[in-house]
């Protein structure tokens, strides 16, 4: 017997009363802007297999529960507009991504001259408020880098995330 209030005796409670009290799911919605370039910024990724490599990507967000809402990028980096599970560490997938893709990219001979992926990488979040502007800002990265570098999109982005930064780590 247990003494619940007042001194009153109460019965203990099964495990399975207790479990309708400790039953919640986990909700979240986080959106991430994910940037991360070639190796040395190298102009490697061709135009021409880019949408591959993309929807391998997509598959590796896939399986890991993440849903991928664009993907884009010119010759020299990547933008990834998703949302993680819950049960996945932003550093961890990144890691998986650019190492299963550096092997698909090998295997498939799909940029002769790529040399691997930088070894950081930017992670934004947004509100879902913004999930269609940011969208349409990476469905149109060839247009947008016709006039500005990734280096000057990058700092861009750090500034606006109020991200500290040394400059000569941004090569």
């Amino acid at each position: 017997m247990k003494f619940g209030e007042r001194g009153r005796t109460t019965k203990q409670a099964t495990p399975k009363e207790l479990n309708k009290y400790n039953k919640m799911s986990t909700y979240t919605q986080i959106l991430y802007q994910i940037v991360y370039s070639t190796k040395n910024r190298e102009h490697t990724l061709d135009a021409d297999n880019r949408k591959d490599l993309f929807k391998y990507i997509w598959g590796i967000l896939k399986n890991k529960k993440c849903h991928l809402y664009q993907i884009g990028g010119v010759s020299d980096h990547l933008h990834i507009v998703t949302h993680l599970h819950p049960s996945i560490a932003l550093a961890s997938l990144i890691k998986d991504i650019k190492l299963a893709s550096t092997e698909h990219i090998k295997a498939k001979n799909l940029f002769p001259a790529f040399a691997g992926w930088q070894d950081g990488y930017g992670a934004f979040t947004y509100s879902i408020k913004e999930k269609d502007r940011l969208i349409e800002y990476v469905k149109n990265q060839e247009e947008h880098h016709k006039t500005k570098t990734f280096k000057e999109e990058y700092i861009k982005l750090l500034k606006e995330h109020g991200i500290e930064f040394d400059e000569k780590y941004l090569l």
